[in-house]
């Protein structure tokens, strides 16, 4: 069942999570990239898998340790079904998954909400850069210029496999507020072919948001598409290697938590093989 991106207990917990924002560090703060990074994309059965998460921005990043007051759900989920990632608080690596089986594994991080204040000029440029153009077009109706508070909550995925590809493989829905899904599965994707993607918010499709894929041999050489009507895009991806795909959806602030504007920060990552042997599956 979805967890509500802003429940009574979670507003409770803003004051503490906006200090948490505030020791990041400002610089950590605008970044707004976050993404899951996985020790290996093909770990063998039986690995200790160290799962690591990042913030930055064109896919590089720093270290993001492990803090519990941070953390809505932090999970995988393969064939045997949906277990908690495990790991030390104040650690990185943030967690560890144990590879139990040959298949294709889904990690999920879904934050709590942090709050942090932004100048009018730094909001209007981030929403600028994440082509939130509705958000920015509402600032202007009502003469909206100065600071903004924001809560930001993070919906981060990652797709590892091990072992060969089969035909029931596939990335999958983990409930989160913000979700990018891939349809098909990339370890069964060539380079040079399309890779549908699908945006949901809420568990619904979410149109009109932009979406951008980056390699990490070339992050600054993006890809970006805006969702249609059933929330979809596709990439075509040109070149092996690590990717991220990201997307941003910002409304406004639940009321009662002291904040103008609520965004939620979707990401997923996998890796392309050069040639696939199950690219036709």
């Amino acid at each position: 069942m979805m967890s509500p991106p802003f429940g009574s207990s979670t507003l409770r917990r803003l004051g503490l999570l906006a200090v948490v924002a505030i020791t990041l560090g400002p610089a950590t703060l605008l970044a707004h990239d976050m993404w899951i990074e996985p020790a290996a994309f093909s770990p063998a059965a039986g690995d200790i898998l160290a799962v690591r998460l990042r913030v930055g921005q064109d896919f590089l990043g720093d270290p993001l340790a492990r803090n519990p007051d941070l953390i809505n759900q932090f999970i995988v989920e393969d064939a045997a079904g949906r277990k908690p990632v495990v790991g030390r608080s104040g650690a990185d690596p943030a967690g560890f998954v144990r590879v139990a089986m040959p298949g294709l594994l889904v990690i999920g991080y879904h934050s709590n909400p942090s709050a942090v204040e932004l100048t009018g000029e730094k909001f209007n440029q981030y929403l600028k850069e994440e082509g939130l153009d509705a958000v920015a077009a509402s600032r202007a109706r009502r003469g909206q210029t100065g600071a903004v508070r924001e809560l930001f909550s993070r919906c981060a995925k990652s797709l590892v496999l091990s072992g060969p590809v089969t035909k029931t493989q596939g990335d999958r829905s983990l409930g989160f507020t913000l979700e990018l899904v891939a349809e098909r599965n990339p370890y069964a994707t060539a380079v040079g072919q399309d890779l549908p993607v699908r945006l949901t918010y809420e568990g619904r499709p979410l149109a009109g948001a932009l979406v951008v894929a980056m390699n990490r041999g070339n992050p600054s050489d993006k890809l970006t598409a805006r969702s249609d009507k059933d929330g979809r895009v596709r990439f075509r991806l040109p070149r092996a290697g690590a990717w991220l795909i990201k997307a941003v959806h910002m409304v406004e602030a639940p009321a009662g938590s002291s904040a103008d504007w609520a965004s939620h920060w979707a990401s997923l990552t996998f890796e392309l093989k050069e040639t696939t042997a199950a690219g036709s599956l």
